[in-house]
């Protein structure tokens, strides 16, 4: 008896770390169900097979959610792993975000993500077993200006993660948010809706970094390809991670933060600790 492949479930497969995760897990012979929206052949230049299946899925619609996993039960007889990569970025000063703007992103990055876990959820949990992997950010820990709404949909998944883990975990069931910080992919170019800041006193917080995220693109010091192979690296080991930071810049930011926030608990300590009651 041969025991089958795992069986890869990637949302947002047509671009980036999602496009390239679906060529490096099969190189692995991994099984692969990838899914995008209005996904074809040309969009992963793969043919689907034995070990391929590609469907249409758009995240923020819960009749397509249901219809790809029901597909993908049904051509796989299981789902292994989950990848919840689907997630676009918003660009914008807090005052100047544009409400319709803020609601699709957070439609697509949180409510998508939490209503496609959750149709996933009852299969693992019959096979207890299973990996949920979230692709948040560096800003899923740090909020920088004119990233402030992109920054709160990371911060959500990263606290809904941090829930589920503990939920699922005494049944067999891995969760790892992966937090990339700048990579080399078309995510400014194709994954990036911007509110231009038109407000002067803006203009050296969230307009510059608007800019330069503009000037960087192409040219960021992480590799895409390295990326998908730490991921499926992390999956496969005994002991995933619940925290997978990729990018040399991600690891940086992320522990000054954190250095940051515990020299400030510890500087307050006594301020927070007296508000107990003493009785």
């Amino acid at each position: 008896m041969t025991t089958q492949a795992p069986v890869w479930f990637i949302s947002g497969s047509t671009a980036g770390f999602g496009l390239a995760l679906v060529h490096c897990a099969l190189r692995h012979g991994l099984r692969v169900v990838a899914t995008g929206r209005h996904l074809t052949t040309r969009d992963v230049g793969l043919t689907p097979g034995d070990r391929l299946l590609l469907l249409d899925l758009d995240v923020s619609e819960p009749a397509q959610i249901q219809a790809a996993v029901g597909a993908a039960l049904a051509h796989f007889g299981r789902i292994d792993v989950l990848v919840n990569n689907a997630g676009y970025g918003y660009q914008s000063s807090v005052e100047e975000g544009d409400d319709d703007a803020i609601r699709q992103q957070f439609e697509v990055n949180c409510f998508g993500l939490f209503a496609l876990t959750r149709a996933v959820l009852p299969h693992l949990r019959a096979q207890r077993a299973g990996h949920i992997v979230n692709v948040t950010s560096v800003a899923g820990f740090i909020g920088s200006p004119g990233m402030g709404y992109y920054a709160a949909s990371k911060h959500a998944v990263e606290g809904w993660s941090d829930a589920l883990a503990a939920e699922v975990r005494p049944l067999g069931i891995h969760v790892t948010c992966v937090a990339p910080g700048p990579f080399r992919t078309d995510w400014a170019g194709r994954s990036l809706a911007v509110t231009p800041s038109a407000i002067a006193d803006y203009r050296d917080t969230a307009a510059a970094r608007m800019a330069l995220t503009a000037q960087r693109a192409g040219h960021q010091d992480g590799d895409p390809e390295k990326a998908v192979e730490a991921i499926v690296q992390a999956v496969q080991s005994a002991q995933p991670p619940h925290h997978l930071l990729l990018g040399g810049t991600s690891v940086s930011l992320v522990k000054q933060r954190l250095e940051r926030s515990l020299a400030e608990i510890e500087q307050w300590r006594g301020v927070s600790e007296a508000t107990d009651f003493t009785d």
